[in-house]
C-alpha cells in the first residue's frame, strides 16, 4: 500500500507552517526566522537536491555543527524525497569517510568548517555555512545560499514513497572495523514524531536549544517540536555548559536535549541555583542513563524538569518515557526510565527467548513501528537482532508491577566474578555518590581468582584526593562485597564519544592493554 504524497514527516513542519506562517521557528542571536520563511527556504532547497539528482529515495550526507544550514540542509532533504545521512564532524575523518564508502550519497552538504573532514567520493558537494573554515569544496563550488537564490519560490516535485521505504540511515558504532548503517523508515519516523511531540505533551510555546548535536538525540525534537508552531533556539558552538546555562536564561528555553555529562558539568558550575530557569519544562537526558543521586539533586536545580526516555538507533529515542512528575513523588524510581509508550510493546526474555514474568531481568526485546527495517547491506547482523518482528535490544532490564523498568546494563557488559553476576551500572550508582568522584566508569578485565574482576576508573573533583583503599570500602560498605572494585584508577579525563556519553569499552580496552 502506498501512503499519499503528501504523507511524509515533513508535512508535519509545513502544514504547521502554512497555518501560522508568522510564527518564529529559527533564533539565531539576532537573527530570527518565522516558519513562513523557513518553509520557503526548505522547498528551495529541496527543489535544487532535485535538479542536481532527480532520483527520489538517493542519499544525501549532511555534515556540520548545529548551524541554520544544517538545519535547512535536513530539512530540504526530507521535503526533497531523499534519504538523509548524518555525519557528525566530530567523529575521526576515517569514520565518516567509511559511512560515505558504504552509503554513497549522491549529493554532500558541508560547512566550510567540515570541509576536508572526509572523503566524498563522487558526490556532488554543497557548501553549507560558508565561513568558519576553509573555503575549497572538495571539487565542487555550490553552495546552499546560492542554491536558495536560485530556486527561490519553486516547489520540488513530490514523489509516490511507502511507508517502509528509507528516509534516514544512521549509524551505530563503528569505531573500528565496518560500520553499522541502521534504515530508519517512513513509519518509523512519523511513529517517532507522534510519541515524542504526545509522550512530553509538546506545543507552541516550545522553545528548543540546540545545544547537543543535531546528528543525533536533538534532532528527534526538530521536527515534532516545529510541527507545533515552536522554535529552534542555536547557541555557539561547541555549547559549553555555562553558555547553555546562559542561552537557558536569556532565550526562555523551555525545552534542551543533554547527556549526563553535560548536566554534571552545568551543576558544577558557581550560583546555578540564583539562576532563572521558570522557563524550563523538559531537560531531557539521553545517551546515557543519569545517576539517581544525580537526578534527585538535579530536579531542583532545573526547575524539577528533568525527564528520559529510552531507545536506541536501532528503535529510536521514545520506547519509554519517564516524566520528571513520577521521578519526584518517588525516590525508587529514580533508577527507572518511564514506562514504555502506547505504540510500543516491550518485553524482557532469558537466553532462550521465553517472556519472563514481572521483576525477572532479561533482555529488552521489542515490537513497534519504531523498529528499523534492518541494517544496510547486512543481512546476517540484521537477522541476528530482528526475530519474529522483536528487536532484540541487548540491554538488561527489569519490569516492576506498576510498568516502570529498570534498566541494568548491556548483556555484554555484564562482570562475571566468582560465579557472581555484576552489573557495572550498579556499582557506578554507588561510585556516584562518594563526594570526591566527578564521574566513573566500571568494567571487568580478567583475573586467575575471579574469572574477571571488578575495576574502575574516575574523575575526582578539582582538589579532592580520595585514596583507592577508601574508595573501595565505600562501595563495600553500601553493596555486597563481590560488587566492590578490586582496583580503583585515577584519571584525568574518561575516555568519551564525540557527542560526550562516556565509553566503558574504551576505558576497559585502556587498561586492559596498561
Amino acid at each position: 500500500m502506498k501512503i499519499p504524497a503528501m504523507d511524509l514527516p515533513i508535512d508535519h513542519f509545513l502544514r504547521a507552517a502554512a497555518k501560522a506562517p508568522d510564527r518564529i521557528a529559527i533564533k539565531d542571536g539576532d537573527l530570527t526566522l518565522s516558519h513562513g520563511d523557513l518553509a520557503a527556504r526548505v522547498n528551495a532547497v529541496a527543489a535544487a537536491l532535485q535538479d542536481i539528482d532527480p532520483a527520489p529515495q538517493s542519499r544525501v550526507g549532511i555534515c556540520g555543527y548545529n548551524t541554520v544550514e544544517h538545519l535547512t540542509a535536513f530539512l530540504g532533504t526530507l521535503a526533497a524525497g531523499k534519504t538523509w545521512v548524518p555525519l557528525n564532524p566530530r567523529n575521526g575523518e576515517e569514520e565518516l569517510s567509511r559511512m560515505v564508502e558504504a552509503t554513497a550519497p549522491s549529493i554532500i552538504v558541508a560547512d566550510a568548517d567540515c570541509m576536508g573532514r572526509f572523503d566524498p567520493g563522487s558526490a556532488t558537494v554543497v557548501r553549507g555555512r560558508p565561513t568558519g573554515g576553509s573555503q575549497h569544496a572538495c571539487g565542487g563550488d555550490l553552495n546552499l545560499a546560492a542554491l536558495m537564490s536560485d530556486f527561490a519560490g519553486r516547489m520540488p516535485k513530490r514523489h509516490d514513497l511507502a511507508p517502509d521505504d528509507v528516509q534516514a540511515i544512521k549509524f551505530t558504532g563503528g569505531s573500528s572495523g565496518r560500520p553499522k548503517g541502521v534504515q530508519q523508515t517512513y513509519r518509523v519516523w512519523h511513529t517517532c514524531i507522534d510519541l515524542m511531540t504526545r509522550a512530553f505533551e509538546l506545543d507552541g510555546d516550545d522553545r528548543n536549544l540546540l545545544a547537543a548535536p543535531m546528528t543525533h538525540g536533538t534532532g528527534t525534537l526538530l521536527v515534532p517540536i516545529l510541527a507545533q508552531g515552536g522554535m529552534q533556539v542555536f547557541m555557539p558552538q561547541p555549547a559549553r555548559p555555562a553558555a547553555i546555562i546562559d542561552a537557558i536564561e536569556k532565550d526562555r528555553v523551555t525545552t534542551v536535549f543533554l547527556p549526563p555529562t553535560v548536566i554534571y558539568m552545568m551543576m558544577a558550575e558557581e550560583d546555578l541555583t540564583k539562576r532563572d530557569f521558570k522557563s524550563l519544562k523538559h531537560v531531557i537526558v539521553g545517551g546515557a542513563a543519569m545517576r539517581p543521586d544525580e537526578i534527585k539533586r538535579g530536579l531542583p536545580m532545573f526547575n524539577n524538569a528533568l525527564e528520559t526516555c529510552y531507545g536506541q538507533t536501532e528503535v529510536p529515542q521514545i520506547v519509554t518515557v519517564m516524566r520528571s512528575r513520577d521521578w519526584l513523588d518517588n525516590d525508587h524510581r529514580l533508577a527507572s526510565c518511564g514506562r514504555a509508550t502506547d505504540r510500543c510493546d516491550l518485553r524482557v526474555v532469558d537466553s532462550e527467548g521465553n517472556f519472563l514474568p514481572t521483576g525477572q531481568a532479561g533482555e529488552i526485546v521489542i515490537k513497534s513501528d519504531l523498529v528499523m527495517k534492518g541494517y544496510l547491506d547486512m543481512p546476517e547482523a540484521t537477522a541476528e537482532t530482528i526475530k519474529d518482528g522483536w528487536l532484540y535490544t541487548g540491554d538488561v532490564a527489569a519490569i516492576e508491577e506498576d510498568g516502570f523498568i529498570y534498566i541494568k546494563d548491556r548483556i555484554r557488559d555484564m562482570i562475571v566474578t566468582g560465579g557472581f553476576n555484576v552489573f557495572p551500572s550498579d556499582v557506578e550508582a554507588v561510585l556516584g555518590q562518594h563526594p570526591a568522584i566527578k564521574e566513573c566508569v566500571v568494567f571487568g578485565l580478567p583475573d586467575d581468582k575471579w574469572g574477571e574482576a571488578v575495576q574502575a576508573a574516575v574523575e575526582v573533583h578539582k582538589g579532592q584526593t580520595p585514596g583507592e583503599d577508601e574508595i573501595i570500602q565505600y562501595v563495600k560498605s553500601r553493596l555486597d562485597s563481590v560488587k566492590a572494585p578490586k582496583r580503583v584508577h585515577f584519571v584525568d579525563e574518561l575516555p568519551r564519544s564525540p557527542v560526550g556519553k562516556v565509553l566503558r569499552r574504551e576505558a576497559k580496552a585502556q587498561f586492559q592493554e596498561a
